[in-house]
């Protein structure tokens, strides 16, 4: 079944042009906000969570413009199926990468973090040319075999490897040892054992936090960057990278992902409709002990 949607009705929308793409997501919009509000309750519990000062009109502007936005990276992201390099590359720009190449180049490998941000589907299939070397991002396998393997074959298209989690570290001991390279993490998933998280305050709420992006740091002694995706415009985006750290072991446990948590936490409170607020971020509670 997910096969013949594939075919028959996503690769086909992926290859209309952009205007056309947005009147579907106008559609969308409107269907979020009236006839199926997808994940409303979710979505607005979060934000009333996070921004309890801010009055019930100012809660539901966000909500409102958060599922404008996610009808565009719908849309967007169904364009990736069949969006040219170039193409990719003019709508999610970097700015200031060259310090990333002499990293590389000086063989210390950089573990990039960010999050469900802006338009991050873009990013992970235009990414990897913003790199020298090989980059690698971690995903959760899907259960559907067919749509596991378009999403990394979308995702891979330009030369990003995708290992899922099981994979990574095995995939790590492989090749960060023996060459520079850039992992690519998202850092604001829930982990599902909440006691072989770190936990720390996130946005005002006490937040499970996977160590995955911290322990490979260490491990292997690589550069800690954060990428900042800001929205431009309707389609085109562009991520600054921010140096964290080119010593992750001089912090202690946890110092590197409190510090890349609170610049995406930035990012946040400052345009909070671009965060993924549909996302079950705090469906865990703090283990006893912990």
């Amino acid at each position: 079944m997910s096969r013949i949607a594939y075919y028959l009705l996503l690769k086909p929308i992926s290859l209309l042009p952009y205007f056309l793409l947005y009147r579907l997501s106008d559609f969308f919009f409107l269907v979020f906000i009236t006839v199926f509000p997808y994940r409303k309750k979710v979505a607005l519990g979060n934000i009333q969570r996070v921004f309890p000062d801010r009055s019930e009109k100012e809660q539901k502007k966000i909500l409102r413009d958060f599922y404008r936005h996610l009808a565009d990276i719908i849309v967007e992201s169904f364009k990736n199926f069949s969006i040219s390099e170039k193409q990719a590359n003019a709508r999610m720009k970097p700015v200031n990468n060259e310090f990333m190449a002499d990293i590389l180049n000086s063989g210390q490998g950089i573990v990039l973090c960010g999050g469900h941000y802006n338009n991050w589907e873009l990013y992970a299939v235009a990414g990897a040319a913003h790199m020298p070397k090989i980059t690698m991002a971690i995903y959760k396998r899907l259960s559907d075999q067919f749509l596991d393997g378009v999403m990394r074959e979308t995702r891979g298209r330009f030369g990003l490897h995708m290992i899922p989690t099981k994979e990574a570290s095995e995939w790590m001991k492989n090749n960060a040892s023996a060459e520079a390279v850039t992992s690519i993490y998202a850092i604001d998933q829930s982990p599902a054992n909440p006691k072989k998280s770190l936990w720390m305050d996130f946005l005002g709420q006490d937040t499970a936090m996977y160590y995955g992006p911290e322990k490979h740091a260490r491990t292997y002694n690589m550069a800690v960057v954060f990428g900042e995706i800001t929205k431009l415009k309707r389609g085109h985006y562009q991520i600054e990278y921010k140096l964290v750290t080119r010593d992750p072991n001089s912090y202690e446990q946890g110092g590197v992902i409190k510090e890349v948590n609170q610049l995406l936490e930035k990012q946040i409170q400052e345009a909070p409709a671009y965060w993924l607020w549909t996302h079950k971020r705090w469906k865990h509670k703090r283990p006893e002990g912990m």
